[in-house]
């Protein structure tokens, strides 16, 4: 290859060298890339708190398991029978247990169930939120 009169040795004048990188550039896109993941997972969170509202409610009574009746009706107790924290507890399978979305008659409750419905918000009676609309954790409010 010969060189050109202008160019020694060959060199192409269309190739320059690649410009050198220090890092610093780096660190600050990170930097960027770090905040505008932490604004989205907030503007996230805050938009999944607002739909909590839009979840459906349910209600929810404290029964009496062994007072089944042959139309599928239960008792209901206070519903401090079925708060985990009281002595009157027995466990999840105990004689007292929350029934979702029933119709009471006076002191029962039929037509419900007493598996926990996903996805909705649960009330009951007393006002206390057994279960905010899809994350599923309890919480009182009552009184």
């Amino acid at each position: 290859m010969a060189a050109g009169p202008n160019h020694p040795m060959g060199m192409n004048p269309d190739r320059s060298p690649a410009p050198s990188t220090s890092g610093k550039g780096s660190k600050a896109s990170k930097g960027i890339v770090l905040g505008g993941i932490a604004v989205v997972t907030l503007l996230l969170i805050g938009y999944c708190s607002a739909q909590e509202d839009d979840y459906a409610e349910v209600n929810a009574e404290c029964v009496d398991l062994d007072s089944q009746q042959p139309d599928g009706s239960y008792t209901v107790v206070d519903e401090d029978y079925c708060d985990d924290d009281d002595s009157h507890y027995h466990g999840s399978y105990g004689a007292y247990r929350w029934y979702y979305g029933g119709v009471r008659s006076g002191a029962r409750v039929m037509r419900g169930t007493t598996v926990r419905p996903a996805d909705v918000r649960i009330v009951s009676r007393q006002g206390t939120v057994i279960q905010r609309g899809g994350f599923g954790f309890r919480g009182g409010s009552g009184s």
